[in-house]
Formats: C-alpha cells, structure tokens, sequence
C-alpha cells in the first residue's frame, strides 16, 4: 500500500505544503535559508516555490528577507458555507435593526484581500444608503473597514492591510491611524462623516467571535431623515446598532456580559 502511494507523490506540491505547514508554526516568519535548514533541503531548492506562494498570495515577505504566511488560507477557510451561514443568522436582526432605526444597514467581512459587502438591508421608508451585495469597499476611509481592522491583533492589521494593498490600493498609513483604530477598539465602534457620501454618517460596530476578533463588521450608513415620525436620532441609532452587534456575537460564542 505504501508503495502504491508513492506513485502518485507530487514533489513539488508536498514542498510548497511543507513551507506552509512550517510557517504555520512561526511567529515572525523565516528567511529562505532557515525554512531550507529546518527541511533539511537545500535553500536553492525553495526559491521558486517560495517566490510561486508570495505571488498566488498565501505568502509574504515581511522585513526584506523573511517569509510569513498571509491570511489567505484563513480567508479560503471562511468562504461560502460559514459566510452564507452567518447571512443567514444575521438578516432577521439587520432586519428589525432597519425597521427600529428607519436606515439602511450593511454586512462587511474581510476576504482573500477585499472588504466585501455580504449582506445588505434597505431602509423601511422612502429614503436611505445602500450598497451592493458583493460590492467591495476601502479598508481605510470607511467605518466598515475601520471595525473590520480594529478588532484585530496588530499583526492582523498589518497582514490584511499588505494582502488588500496588493490588490491595488497602496497609501501611507500615519500612527495616527492605528492610534485611531486602537480607540475604536476601546469604545467599541466607530462613528465617522463618510468620505464617500456627503450629509452621512458610518456607524459601525463589530461582530466577534469567540475570541474577541471581528469576524464581521454591521454599518449603518445614517442619514438625517426630516418629517419622519418617530426616527431615532444617531446616538439611538449607535446604541440599536450596538446592542443587535452583540447580539450576533453571542450566536458566534461570545459570553453575554454579566447581569448588573
């Protein structure tokens, strides 16, 4: 049986899976060399595979010389099935949240690179922002992108930021960028004028997972409604948009806070 197996060994496939299996196991990445040592290869054995991974993007170099994977596998890993499952948990609750809030609301994660829209729900009335299903927003200028980031490992960031600037958009992010997601982070969601849309407000907050990391961001593109009865204002709204996020979260596996 053995050698039956043996027959069907693809070389160059069980290198590339044993790069990713080890660096799996790394914090911080390795260089060619080290990955070639802890192999038991030798280094010019790796160059082309290693230089394959970086461009089909499982891989990164990080500090000129060292190799660490990228989130794409994470990514593959959260397609389909758990996507359309966390769809299917979320609608009725971004629904009630349109009807209580009068305002449209969006669902936002992160995938293979792209913050994509997954869920969308229009406003009850007359008017309201909405976005396409499969639509694919900005990491950096929109409440979505900014939650989606926030609630990560600084490592995370950093990650999903080279993975979405590979895929074209590439500007210069300031400490007071991260210091701005870190406060994010604090308050528990994010609350910015859009920089698409005049007049709007993106108010965002996070949905978690077990492990406190943003699986999914909830956004409601606010606008101010005029002669309409009954219409929260937008600390209503937030604070609607708030609890239905730590809603989600507690049908992902978070605890529910302690009874006060």
């Amino acid at each position: 049986m053995e050698q039956e197996d043996e027959r069907y060994r693809a070389p160059a496939l069980d290198k590339g899976l044993d790069i990713i299996e080890l660096l799996a196991e790394i914090d911080g990445g390795l260089t060619q060399a080290e990955i070639a040592k802890r192999l038991g290869r030798s280094p010019n054995e790796f160059y082309r595979m290693l230089d394959r991974l970086v461009r089909r993007g499982y891989v990164t170099r990080i500090d000129g010389d060292r190799y660490s994977l990228t989130l794409k596998l994470f990514g593959l890993a959260q397609l389909h099935a758990p996507v359309r499952r966390l769809v299917s948990y979320a609608t009725p609750f971004m629904r009630e949240l349109a009807e209580r809030t009068r305002q449209a609301n969006q669902l936002t994660v992160f995938d293979r690179g792209s913050a994509v829209v997954v869920a969308q729900q229009e406003a009850p009335g007359y008017w309201g922002i909405s976005i396409r299903v499969g639509s694919h927003i900005s990491l950096y200028d929109t409440g979505s992108g900014h939650t989606l980031l926030a609630f990560r490992s600084q490592e995370e960031r950093l990650m999903m930021i080279n993975e979405y600037s590979s895929s074209g958009e590439h500007p210069t992010l300031a400490k007071e960028f991260f210091d701005r997601l870190d406060q994010i982070r604090e308050r528990g969601y994010e609350m910015m004028p859009s920089a698409q849309t005049a007049g709007v407000f993106n108010l965002s907050a996070p949905v978690l997972g077990p492990d406190e990391r943003a699986i999914a961001a909830l956004t409601v593109p606010y606008i101010n409604l005029v002669n309409v009865d009954r219409a929260p204002d937008i600390n209503d709204t937030l604070e609607m948009l708030s609890k239905t996020t730590r809603q989600l979260s507690e049908l992902a596996g978070v605890e529910p806070p302690p009874e006060s």
